[in-house]
């Protein structure tokens, strides 16, 4: 968005002075979180894919036996891989149009390019894009929370294992840590009636060092870090539609449309 269009104006101030004129029409809070919103969409969505997938597979080889207590669960899986990429075509779209409001809202600030000026329609515009941002913003807080889940259950299920096999080491009897589980079913990823929905001692502890769990487990981290990344973007978008839209109300108090 090129903030001088006439092209003597360009070559009286110089190239230079154009450049700044160009630099300082740039919506760098808008930038930054639309770059920050990207980033974090593509770590939650692509290792969120994964990650569930290979929560499946665990959950069906070490925690169910019957095909009918995991069913739930896989088909939750397979319509939150679905909902990830509305997610992902979603946030893409979203970005660019918060990015463009950001462009015109800069730019109807910057007072000194005086083809840019505020309008009725662009306030109520920026006003629409504040709401559905807040709104945005409140959900993704729950979709973060939720992320949180299956780290806190990995990571217990890791320290357990550490315990396992440090009692392993100290113990020569194996009834010693037999007594040591994780139950999937306190997470609610299988129903009590769900068997043996839990793994105890030594074969928990083989669980952990499988390439499956540890994958499983950073991909889950990643997710999570991503949807942390995308809460972020989409503050910095609040604040920064905030700001911009109320520098468009206080221009339009003083007669400047």
């Amino acid at each position: 968005m090129f903030p001088v269009r006439q092209p003597w104006l360009c070559k009286a101030l110089g190239c230079y002075d154009c450049c700044i004129r160009c630099l300082g029409a740039v919506p760098y809070p808008s930038l930054v979180a639309t770059l920050l919103c990207y980033a974090g969409m593509a770590l939650f969505c692509g290792c969120g894919h994964e990650a569930l997938a290979n929560t499946e597979v665990l959950v069906e080889t070490y925690f169910a036996r019957n095909v009918q207590d995991y069913v739930v669960m896989a088909s939750f899986i397979k319509y939150f891989q679905y909902v990830i990429y509305g997610l992902a075509s979603f946030f893409f779209l979203y970005g660019i149009l918060l990015l463009a409001e950001g462009f015109y809202t800069t730019s109807a600030v910057k007072q000194t390019f005086g083809e840019f000026r505020s309008t009725q329609c662009g306030r109520c515009l920026s006003l629409t894009f504040i709401i559905v941002t807040y709104i945005l913003a409140f959900i993704w807080l729950a979709v973060f929370a939720f992320t949180a889940i299956p780290v806190l259950f990995l990571f217990n299920m890791e320290q357990t294992c550490h315990t396992i096999n440090i009692l392993a080491e100290t113990t020569p009897s194996i009834n010693q840590h037999g007594w040591i589980c994780m139950d999937a079913r306190q997470y609610g990823l299988l129903p009590w009636n769900a068997m043996p929905g839990k793994a105890c001692g030594m074969t928990l502890a083989s669980i952990c060092k499988t390439s499956e769990f540890y994958v499983t487990y950073d991909l889950y981290i990643a997710a999570f870090a991503g949807a942390g990344v995308t809460l972020l973007a989409l503050f910095l978008y609040m604040v920064a539609t905030t700001y911009n839209y109320a520098v468009l109300r206080f221009l339009g108090r003083k007669g400047i449309r």
